[in-house]
């Protein structure tokens, strides 16, 4: 299990941002140098974007959607341009985002249209008559809120073609499917200066899902999840057994009621997903602004900031 280094966590900070963008197969000899170069300059924009929003006195509710949409919008990343194909050929969006004062939360999923999914799920939070919107209905709701809506040519890129065409490959052979790159769903956690709590994850799911499949990230208490008064949690793995484990909010009752603190409870919870055979990692934020990463595969793209201390940002699992 690989976990927050203890040198990079600040004591109670004013405010404090941790993201990732995905965790799974992060090998130094898979990623060219130009790669390298330009992931850890993505998730540093996406840290500046959040923490600048925390840095002058605004909302972690603001900050996570800042921060994911910066991710959204770079194709280095399984979420909005660079998501992954469906079997059939489709690009289908998935996100939520959930503040903790009063643990109110919006969602989406099969989001087709919509250049940055979790700005709609922050539609669906603020407007308030409902959690989580599907298919059709979401893409509806996006057009009536105005937001900035884009063909399916705008969220395919080559590399998502490539992942496309191997599936193909291993199905017509009859091979068993493998995660040949990453989970690379995005997500975001933060405590501001009042001492709220928010989190926010956005993905394209798993290349070459089927059958209207959704995992984990749009549902609250599985990949995305925030209390005051324990944490903000967000996940990137195996969405099915992040589902079954109900791993975000399973870390924020073991705080809760437990007392572990944010490293505890998601190491733990990692584990036990691992015993059911699900990988990947999460990301967490304490009530006191402590954060925590924990992550059960090679690697994870992960960043973490607080008032005070210099940004951290690490893609392999020996940083």
């Amino acid at each position: 299990m690989t976990t927050l280094p203890a040198s990079h966590t600040p004591p109670a900070p004013a405010w404090t941002l941790v993201i990732h963008g995905g965790a799974g197969t992060i090998l130094r000899p898979d990623l060219t140098p130009e790669r390298e170069e330009r992931t850890r300059a993505a998730l540093t924009r996406a840290l500046a974007d959040g923490s600048a929003i925390l840095e002058q006195g605004g909302s972690a509710l603001d900050a996570v959607q800042a921060a994911v949409q910066a991710l959204e919008n770079d194709p280095a990343f399984n979420a909005g341009h660079g998501a992954v194909f469906t079997a059939e050929g489709e690009i289908e969006l998935d996100s939520a985002i959930m503040e903790g004062t009063q643990r109110r939360a919006g969602a989406v999923c099969g989001v087709t249209r919509t250049r940055s999914p979790v700005s709609l799920a922050r539609k669906v939070l603020d407007d308030g008559r409902y959690v989580l919107l599907a298919s059709a209905g979401a893409d509806r709701f996006s057009r009536e809120q105005g937001l900035e809506q884009a063909e399916p040519a705008y969220f395919a890129t080559d590399r998502a073609r490539a992942q496309l065409a191997r599936w193909h490959e291993r199905e017509a052979a009859g091979l068993p499917h493998i995660n040949d790159e990453k989970h690379g769903t995005v997500g975001a956690v933060a405590r501001d200066r009042s001492g709220a709590l928010a989190a926010a994850t956005s993905t394209g799911g798993h290349p070459g899902k089927r059958f209207g499949r959704v995992g984990d990230s749009p549902l609250i208490g599985a990949g995305t999840y925030a209390d005051d008064r324990a944490c903000a949690v967000s996940a990137t793995g195996a969405g099915e057994f992040y589902i079954r484990e109900g791993l975000a909010h399973e870390i924020a009752a073991r705080m809760r009621f437990l007392g572990e603190n944010a490293q505890e409870a998601a190491d733990t919870v990692q584990a036990e997903t691992l015993a059911l055979g699900g990988t990947g990692g999460v990301i967490v934020v304490g009530a006191d602004g402590t954060p925590a990463w924990s992550f059960n595969t090679e690697g994870m793209y992960r960043g973490v900031a607080a008032a005070g201390a210099e940004p951290v940002v690490a893609l392999f699992g020996d940083e």
